[in-house]
């Protein structure tokens, strides 16, 4: 259930309130590899959000906070019953503005994002040997948006936009398998980067529009490095990488009630190899701990075409 609430205050001022309800159940009968274990939990969640505004001529400022919950996933479930996860809470505080006028448009936006037991891999294995997502009391993401766009001329138009992020968990433990010894090697780790997520990533696009039929884009995309544990190790990363892609779209037919749309699209022009994600494992062998690294790489140059059907 969803329920939404508007007050303006003045000509500047407007106020909201946003308040969901949810209700998820999860009953498992057991599975494939353990048929004998029952799971049965229910969660009841209210996930506030409160915000202002203040708007003055072009700007609009803005400041909000929300509070929302997230249950497992059904993989964490089988984690087993000495294992079984808590749900994840998250403590968002945003603020910002927006500014726009007739050929420039830019804003800005501060998140702060405090999680509690949020589910995150630690190399922990569970009641069937499997590994599973384990609860970190706290962690957060810290960062500013900023975005702009600026019309050159009547045909061009230039976009972008830039997040610079800090991603932490304040501490956990990792778990590596000891084949010499048996078990698992605990490890402790504070204030270290979260699996995954890069510090900076940041897009542009030019547009040229020619006429009604036709628009052609140029998108440049950046991610910087991530570490592909929660360890923040250097040796466990995704290195940082630039793509470029262009694509064409061109209005083919206009009809009373229908419009139709070509699209084609070349996406990484420059035949960049890269990797946007992967996992590592690691485990301690004949006195050694060894790492292993895989990758999930991306296509080359590569293109595809679309059409698309406008119904009026």
């Amino acid at each position: 259930m969803y329920a939404k609430w508007q007050y303006q205050i003045n000509n500047n001022w407007n106020s909201f309130l946003d308040i969901q309800y949810r209700n998820v159940s999860h009953n498992m009968y057991g599975f494939d590899h353990t048929p004998d274990l029952t799971i049965q939990r229910n969660f009841d969640f209210i996930n506030p959000k409160a915000g202002i505004t203040y708007t003055k001529g072009k700007t609009t400022y803005y400041s909000s906070f929300a509070l929302a919950h997230k249950e497992p996933n059904r993989d964490d479930f089988e984690a087993g019953l000495t294992q079984q996860p808590k749900q994840e809470i998250l403590y968002d505080w945003e603020t910002g503005f927006t500014k726009k006028d007739k050929l420039f448009e830019y804003g800005a936006n501060i998140y702060v994002m405090n999680y509690k037991d949020q589910l995150v891999l630690t190399g922990k294995i569970n009641d069937i040997g499997a590994y599973t997502r384990t609860n970190v009391p706290k962690s957060s993401r810290i960062g500013i948006e900023i975005e702009a766009s600026h019309k050159l001329n009547s045909h061009l138009t230039s976009s972008g936009n830039i997040t610079l992020s800090q991603n932490k968990i304040e501490n956990f433990t990792e778990y590596i398998d000891d084949y010499d010894n048996g078990g698992q090697i605990k490890i402790q780790h504070n204030n270290k980067d979260i699996t995954l997520s890069p510090a900076a990533t940041a897009s542009h696009v030019f547009t040229y529009t020619p006429d009604t039929k036709w628009q052609f884009h140029f998108t440049t995309k950046y991610v910087s490095k991530q570490y592909l544990d929660n360890t923040q190790n250097e040796n466990r990363i995704l290195k940082a990488y630039w793509t470029q892609d262009i694509s064409a779209q061109w209005k083919c037919l206009q009809r009373q009630k229908w419009n139709a749309i070509l699209q084609v699209h070349a996406l990484n022009i420059f035949d960049h190899l890269y990797e946007p994600n992967g996992y590592t494992y690691s485990y301690y062998y004949g006195g050694v701990t060894t790492t292993s690294n895989n990758y999930y790489p991306m296509a080359g140059r590569n293109f595809w075409i679309s059409l698309k059907i406008d119904l009026k």
